[in-house]
C-alpha cells in the first residue's frame, strides 16, 4: 500500500513536467511558428525526452491546442459603465497581452497557420461577440462591432508586441488608451453609420 506522500511526489513531478512542456511549447511556437516548431525542439527546451511530450499531449496538434487555450476574462458587462467601455476594454487588453504570453503566441501563429487563425477567430467569436452584444445595440450588429474592436486591439498587439514597431511599442498604457479607447467606444456604442 502506498502512502499519500508517495503518490503526491509523482503527481508534483507530473505537473511540473506538464508545465515545463507548455512553457517551452509556448515560447517555441511564438518564436518559430507552428510549422517550424518541432516536438524535438520543444522537448529540448523543456529538458525532457521527446517521447514525454507525446506521452503528455499525444501530438503536436494537441500540444498546440493546449498552449493556445485562451480566456479573455472580460469583466461582467452588466457592471460596466457604458460610457467608459472603450477605456476599460483597451486597458484590459493591454494587461492581457503583457501578462500572458499565450495571446502573443496565438497572434504570431495565427497569422501564418490555419489552425492558429481558426483558434484566434474562435476566441474572439465566443468571447468578444457576447460582450459586444451586451454593450452594443443587440444581436443584429454584435459580430460586426466585435470584428471592428478586434481590428483595433489585434492591430495594436501586432505592431506593439510582435513587430515591435516604434513608436507604438514604446507608448505608455495611458497613450495607447487615449488613442484607441475612443475608437473602441464608438465601435461598441455608437449608432451604426
Amino acid at each position: 500500500m502506498t502512502s499519500g506522500a508517495e503518490t503526491e511526489a509523482p503527481r508534483r513531478r507530473s505537473d511540473a513536467t506538464r508545465a515545463a512542456i507548455l512553457a517551452a511549447a509556448r515560447d517555441r511556437f511564438a518564436a518559430d511558428g507552428y510549422e517550424r516548431a518541432t516536438v524535438r525542439a520543444i522537448a529540448h527546451d523543456a529538458g525532457i525526452d521527446p517521447s514525454m511530450v507525446m506521452r503528455y499531449f499525444g501530438s503536436k496538434e494537441d500540444l498546440f491546442a493546449a498552449v493556445i487555450d485562451v480566456e479573455l476574462d472580460f469583466p461582467d458587462p452588466s457592471g460596466i459603465d457604458r460610457d467608459a467601455v472603450g477605456v476599460l476594454l483597451v486597458r484590459h487588453f493591454l494587461e492581457l497581452w503583457e501578462r500572458d504570453g499565450v495571446l502573443r503566441t496565438l497572434l504570431r501563429v495565427g497569422v501564418t497557420n490555419a489552425a492558429g487563425a481558426d483558434r484566434l477567430r474562435d476566441v474572439f467569436r465566443t468571447q468578444l461577440v457576447p460582450m459586444a452584444r451586451e454593450l452594443g445595440h443587440g444581436a443584429a450588429d454584435a459580430e460586426r462591432r466585435a470584428a471592428l474592436v478586434a481590428s483595433q486591439v489585434l492591430g495594436m498587439a501586432l505592431v506593439r508586441y510582435v513587430l515591435a514597431l516604434e513608436p507604438a511599442a514604446g507608448l505608455s498604457h495611458d497613450d495607447v488608451v487615449a488613442w484607441l479607447a475612443p475608437t473602441v467606444q464608438r465601435y461598441l456604442t455608437a449608432e451604426a453609420p
